[in-house]
C-alpha cells in the first residue's frame, strides 16, 4: 500500500515528541484499519474475535488509539475513501489476489506447525470489508469523534482538510498524502511505539514530514514529485520495473520522464493519474465536532457484541476522562 518514496524522503523525517502534537489530526483511517488487522492478532496470526467469529482487531485498534490520543492532547478526525478513480481498479484486483493468495499460504503454514511463517501470511492477507467499515465508524461515533466519507480517496480528502487548516496535520504511514499536497504528514504514531516491517517488529517514535521541506531539500516540485511517484509505482499504476526512488528522481531532474514512460510505461495515462493528484475530489461539506464519549454506548457494543472484557473497556473509557497536564477532556468541548 501506499508509493514507495523512502529513499529519497528519510532525510527530511523529524523526530517529534508527543506533547507537540496536540491539536485537530486527519487520520487516514484505511490505513489506520489496515494496520489494526494486520498487527493486533494472536501469535498464529488469527485475528482477535468474538465468540461468533467476527473479526474485532479494527475496534481493538481503534479504542486504544483513540485513548493514546486523546491523552496527549490530540482531536482525531477519522477520513474514510469514498469511491476509487476507474484506474485503480488494476490496482484493487492485485491487492484482493494477493490477499487469497496470502490466506491460501497462513492456511497450509499452520497444517505445518510453522506459526512464524503463518503470521507472516496471515498479515498479508488482511481485508477491510463493508463490515469493518459500519463497525469503526459506529465505535468512533460512540467514542465521540467525528469522521468524514471522502468523495475518493480518503488521504486526498484529509490533505485538503489540512490545507484549508481544518486539521494541523495528516496521520498516515503512506507518502501518497505528499503527492495529494498535506503541508505536514505524522508517521508511527502508535500506542505501543512498535511496528511490523517486513515480517520483524521494530520500535518507532513519531515523525513529521514537511512537503515544503522535502520540495526544497530535493529541488524539485510538487508536480516532479507525483512524476517521481509514476515511475516507482503508485496506487493507480505499477511502476517501471527496476526504478526506484533515487533513480526516479535523477530522471525526472533531468527531464526525462517523458521519454521513459513512454517507452516503460507505454498503456499508463500518466496524465490523468498527475492530474488527479494535484486535484482531487474532495468535499468542504463537514462538520468538526466532538463529544463526551458515550461510556454505556461503549460497553454495550464492545462487551455486550463483541465480547470484550468489560475490565478492560472500562479503563480505556476511564483514560479518555484522566487530566492530561492541566487540561481535562472538558476543555474539547
Amino acid at each position: 500500500m501506499g508509493v514507495s518514496l523512502r529513499d529519497i524522503i528519510t532525510n527530511y523525517k523529524t523526530p517529534i515528541a508527543w506533547d507537540a502534537l496536540a491539536g485537530v489530526a486527519a487520520v487516514d483511517a484505511h490505513n489506520a484499519l489496515y494496520q489494526f488487522l494486520s498487527i493486533i492478532r494472536q501469535p498464529d496470526g488469527t485475528p482477535l474475535m468474538d465468540q461468533t467469529g467476527r473479526v474485532t482487531s479494527h475496534l481493538s485498534g481503534i479504542l486504544f488509539r483513540a485513548v493514546n490520543f486523546m491523552e496527549k492532547g490530540i482531536r482525531p478526525v477519522w477520513v474514510f475513501d469514498g469511491t476509487p478513480p476507474e484506474f485503480k481498479q488494476e490496482t484493487i484486483n492485485q491487492r484482493r489476489s494477493v490477499r487469497e493468495q496470502a490466506r491460501e499460504q497462513w492456511r497450509k503454514a499452520l497444517e505445518r506447525g510453522e506459526v512464524e511463517e503463518a503470521a507472516k501470511h496471515a498479515r498479508a492477507s488482511s481485508r477491510i470489508d463493508d463490515e469493518v467499515i459500519a463497525t469503526s465508524k459506529s465505535l468512533i461515533s460512540l467514542l465521540g469523534m467525528p469522521s468524514i466519507d471522502a468523495p475518493s480517496e480518503g488521504e486526498a480528502q484529509a490533505a485538503a482538510m489540512v490545507k484549508r487548516g481544518d486539521a494541523r496535520y495528516v496521520v498516515s504511514q503512506d507518502y501518497d498524502t505528499l503527492l495529494f499536497g498535506a503541508p505536514v504528514l505524522m508517521r508511527n504514531l502508535t500506542v505501543s511505539g512498535r511496528r511490523k516491517l517486513h515480517g520483524r517488529t521494530i520500535s518507532v517514535n513519531p515523525e513529521r514530514i514537511t512537503l515544503a521541506e522535502v520540495l526544497s531539500g530535493l529541488r524539485i516540485s510538487r508536480e516532479d514529485l507525483i512524476r517521481i511517484a509514476i515511475l516507482v509505482g503508485t496506487d493507480f499504476n505499477t511502476g517501471v520495473r527496476g526504478i526506484g526512488a533515487k533513480t526516479a528522481l535523477k530522471l525526472v531532474r533531468n527531464g526525462e520522464f517523458e521519454r521513459v514512460t513512454a517507452e516503460k510505461l507505454p498503456d499508463i495515462d500518466t496524465g490523468a493519474i498527475s492530474e488527479f493528484f494535484l486535484n482531487p475530489p474532495v468535499s468542504v461539506d463537514y462538520s468538526l465536532a466532538w463529544r463526551q464519549p458515550d461510556r454505556e454506548g461503549i460497553l454495550a457494543m464492545l462487551c455486550d457484541s463483541y465480547d470484550f472484557s468489560p475490565d478492560r473497556v472500562e479503563k480505556a473509557i476511564d483514560g479518555l476522562t484522566i487530566k492530561t497536564g492541566q487540561k481535562t477532556l472538558d476543555s474539547w468541548f
